[in-house]
């Protein structure tokens, strides 16, 4: 689904070169719930918006889904986004002066879905993680974790190929944090491929593939057994 070859991302800024990309190799495939963790600094948010297409990097190879994106224009890129991809932030990125269901619809709106199919789909994804009694609430008027919850409804309303979720509990407590990675696990049954950054090594250890980060490397790469992979050796011979 997912394969970077050697990618460098370095920031210049005046005489100012830093280097926070030094050349990664990474593979994610289909329904893979990968989660990236690393110390301040070490680039696990950069290598994220590297993959999820909202920054470019400074040399290297991003392959997605078969298409080469160092190819693809600015506007294909946005297209790309906009169909392929779901995005859950730590800050919650909900729009204040709309409602829940709103906000979800907004992004169908944009990719040319009429109203009615748009609001059932918003309300349909809403109603999957339990917030169909907050359909017409604003954000304001909803808790944090309530908050994070309609932002992966959002996320996820369009069926996107590749969830992106960058520190999607750091401002959760919790009950929050734990119901928010309840989703993600379910999303995960479901075949939803989902990478994953996190400082909050409860939460990595959930995922399925489990990637550190230090100086801008790789520095390590560990396996977890899947929930299919234990019901088979669970399986008498």
């Amino acid at each position: 689904m997912i394969v970077t070859r050697n990618l460098v991302r370095t920031y210049v800024k005046g005489d100012v070169v830093t280097p926070v990309l030094k050349g990664i190799d990474f593979e994610a495939q289909e329904g893979e719930f990968v989660a990236i963790m690393g110390r301040s600094g070490a680039g696990k948010s950069t290598f994220l918006y590297q993959m999820s297409l909202l920054d470019d990097p400074t040399s290297g190879e991003i392959v997605i889904g078969g298409h080469d994106t160092h190819h693809m224009s600015a506007q294909q890129k946005m297209k790309f986004r906009l169909e392929k991809f779901g995005y859950v932030f730590q800050d919650y990125a909900l729009l204040p002066d709309l409602t829940a269901i709103e906000n979800v619809a907004l992004p169908l709106l944009m990719q040319g879905l009429d109203r009615i199919e748009a609001y059932t789909k918003a309300g349909d994804s809403l109603g999957r993680i339990n917030l169909g009694h907050r359909l017409y609430s604003l954000p304001s008027q909803l808790s944090g974790g309530e908050q994070q919850r309609v932002s992966i409804a959002r996320a996820v309303a369009h069926s996107p190929k590749i969830l992106f979720a960058d520190e999607p509990t750091a401002n959760l407590d919790n009950i929050s944090s734990r119901a928010v990675m309840d989703i993600f696990l379910d999303l995960h049954k479901q075949g939803q491929t989902i990478i994953m950054v996190t400082h909050e090594e409860e939460y990595a250890k959930l995922a399925q593939k489990l990637i550190h980060l230090d100086d801008g490397k790789v520095i390590s790469s560990v396996q977890h057994p899947t929930m299919r992979d234990v019901k088979d050796a669970e399986k008498p011979i």
